[in-house]
């Protein structure tokens, strides 16, 4: 492989992230987030945008400057009481939100992943987060149907990468990152360190370098 796919992470914003577009951020909280390439978002001037994330970072940390700076349009996941202003948008319509179990969530970045259009699950049922959605009886019980959540663009964080773009993820930072490689058209993985092909354990491969569009090297901490 050249050395075409490492790249800066301002050359990947510029290249790859368009105004409007639906983003993907790895990370759990601040954990395995990658935070240069959020960096380099929130100094570019990319907007509209829709960020499938578990949360939107903390109040002026990670995703949350991408939220106070007005880039984001709307906001798919789990877990946003991390940042209050986030909570406070929404009340005034500031921005729009997506809230999903987070089992629900995970299920629907895999399958995207996969290819599938949606699947099918109790957990909702009888709640708020059930209407306007179609429900369907299957051996007695009722299920919701959830469409599968694909992205133009995934940015993900990873420890090690070979230069094929194979990557390694170290512990709890592997969280949403692997599944969200595998759902967007275009995948920039952040790692701490780029190795010659062979040198990393292929038993700790999990990310397939087929996924992997572009490298980029981290820099950037809180």
């Amino acid at each position: 492989m050249s050395l075409d796919k490492i790249i800066s992470a301002e050359q990947a914003v510029e290249l790859f992230v368009q105004d409007g577009m639906t983003l993907m951020v790895g990370g759990f909280g601040l954990v395995g987030a990658p935070l240069t390439l959020i960096a380099a978002l929130n100094d570019s001037e990319r907007k509209d945008l829709t960020i499938v994330s578990n949360n939107l970072g903390e109040p002026g940390k990670a995703l949350g400057q991408t939220y106070r700076l007005g880039k984001v349009r709307r906001a798919v996941g789990s877990y946003f009481t991390s940042n209050p202003e986030v909570a406070e948008g929404y009340a005034r319509g500031a921005i729009q939100i997506t809230l999903l179990p987070q089992g629900t969530f995970s299920e629907a970045i895999r399958a995207a992943g996969a290819g599938l259009g949606g699947f099918y699950t109790p957990t909702g049922v009888g709640t708020l987060l059930a209407e306007g959605r179609e429900e369907r009886e299957i051996n007695g019980r009722t299920y919701l149907f959830q469409e599968a959540l694909p992205a133009d663009v995934a940015l993900v964080r990873a420890h090690q990468a070979d230069r094929l773009g194979n990557l390694v993820y170290y512990k709890t930072a592997r969280n949403f990152n692997p599944m969200m490689a595998t759902a967007a058209k275009t995948v920039i993985a952040e790692v701490d360190e780029i190795v010659e092909v062979g040198q990393l354990d292929p038993e700790k491969i999990c990310t397939p370098h087929i996924y992997v569009d572009r490298l980029v090297l981290a820099r950037e901490t809180l």
